[in-house]
């Protein structure tokens, strides 16, 4: 019972993904991500195995429809599990077994996926995908906010939220320069905007303190204590 979005921004090469559930700490279990190679979402009765073969396989020069295939394949509970794959090059698929609890959608676009399961209503996915696509001129990672956000006001789970995360790997760069997750709140996706509003202005800092440690700025300047 989540919905989520994932995208890759042509112009950046950044890829991402966001989710937001009733359980607890979904961010942990469900989402999947590998610089320069793709994103793998995998939820509704989680099954973080399918994430990590998902990702080999994208490792491996796999396209996004074959990733997926190989990962329906590899389960004998595929009509329990909620499937989602981009690839570098922004090939979407999807796929939501027979068993996923009602109302469930998956709609793919180019660059863009989204889905979701137990939800309230039939156009959360919906409302996802268009408020990703209108805002184009943003970056990722907000757009990948603004769908959660859309998706919470066209009526979201169909029980409380409790969790979301947002992840996002950019090329050539080997870690996650965004990996937030808000594990148990009454309001997650508005804490996890909070958490990006603080997290934003110290992100190259972080950065530049993997790549380059030499000459990067101490953590009380990234963060703006002195």
């Amino acid at each position: 019972m989540t919905f989520s979005i994932a995208g890759l921004c042509p112009r950046t090469g950044e890829m991402g993904c966001a989710l937001a559930t009733s359980s607890m700490a979904a961010g942990a279990r469900a989402q999947f991500i590998s610089p320069g190679a793709g994103v793998v979402l995998s939820q509704a009765r989680s099954d973080p195995r399918l994430g990590v073969l998902g990702i080999a396989r994208l490792q491996q020069g796999e396209d996004a429809r074959k990733t997926l295939d190989d990962m329906i394949t590899a389960s004998p509970h595929s009509a329990w599990r909620q499937l989602a794959v981009i690839d570098w090059t922004g090939q979407a698929v999807a796929f939501t077994g027979s068993e996923c609890s009602s109302a469930k959608n998956e709609i793919t676009a180019p660059n863009v996926v989204a889905l979701g399961n137990g939800l309230a209503n039939d156009r959360v996915v919906e409302a996802m995908l268009q408020a990703f696509q209108a805002a184009a001129d943003r970056s990722l990672a907000e757009r990948l906010i603004i769908g959660l956000e859309a998706g919470l006001a066209a009526g979201g789970e169909a029980y409380p939220l409790r969790s979301t995360a947002l992840k996002l790997a950019r090329p050539d760069v080997p870690l996650l320069p965004i990996d937030l997750r808000v594990d148990y709140s009454e309001t997650p996706i508005a804490e996890l905007r909070r958490l990006w509003s603080i997290w934003m202005p110290m992100i190259e800092g972080y950065v530049q303190r993997c790549v380059d440690p030499a000459n990067s700025p101490a953590a009380a300047l990234i963060e703006g204590h002195a």
